[in-house]
């Protein structure tokens, strides 16, 4: 999102404020608004404090054990990780992990995305039996609600992959990449920046095993 997109959603949420309050629910979602913006272009240090902000407004508004609360601790566990405060993240993880459960039902693909995203904190910090756990639940419950063939699904192919990679057991891993990447293309084409990524995982994998021409082919668009 560009430097016009900023400025219009700062307008949005000064809006808001000046015409509902600053505690409003609106005001949250412009906050939350505002901070995408900020995410998406890896600036968490501007991006947590709205998270932060919109998570306390969700919660006075609307309880402690709202859905909507479970989704938005969730988003700031996901700020605190990518900024690297993996101290910060672990509690909201959890606490989103309870809140989803609890209103959504154990199988709900946002359970799934708080699931995944736990995970993804455990191997980080190089935890691996403990995300692979993490990882494969999400995974079950994303092609139970959401089909075997859904982009989500690839994601967390992808994302157990790495942790089999993380402790060098590339045979694990290899299928799950395979599996991702045809995942992928069928779903979102050749050229999807998620699909592109997953050709270059896989190749990347046949690179640290020393299989250079595969991953060559790979990487020209060739059948794995």
């Amino acid at each position: 999102m560009n430097h016009d997109e900023e400025q219009k959603r700062r307008q949005i949420l000064a809006s808001q404020e000046a015409a509902l309050g600053k505690d409003h629910p609106d005001v949250a979602a412009a906050l939350d608004d505002l901070a995408e913006v900020y995410v998406n272009r890896g600036d968490y240090a501007l991006a947590v404090p709205l998270l932060h902000r919109a998570l306390m407004i969700w919660m006075k508004v609307l309880g402690k054990d709202h859905r909507d609360v479970g989704v938005s601790m969730s988003n700031l566990a996901e700020a605190y990780r990518q900024q690297g405060d993996y101290s910060s993240a672990w509690p909201r993880y959890r606490g989103a992990l309870t809140i989803l459960e609890a209103s959504l039902g154990k199988e709900h693909p946002d359970v799934a995305t708080v699931l995944s995203n736990l995970a993804l904190l455990y191997a980080e910090d190089g935890q691996y039996s403990a995300a692979e756990p993490l990882m494969l639940r999400a995974l079950a419950i994303r092609e139970k609600a959401l089909g075997k063939e859904h982009p989500d699904v690839a994601s967390s192919l992808s994302g157990l992959a790495a942790m089999c990679a993380g402790r060098d057991d590339y045979p694990a891993a290899e299928p799950l990449l395979q599996r991702a990447l045809a995942i992928d293309e069928a779903a979102l084409g050749k050229d999807h920046p998620s699909t592109k990524a997953a050709r270059a995982n896989l190749a990347l994998l046949y690179e640290k095993t020393g299989d250079k021409a595969r991953a060559d082919a790979v990487r020209a668009g060739e059948q794995p």
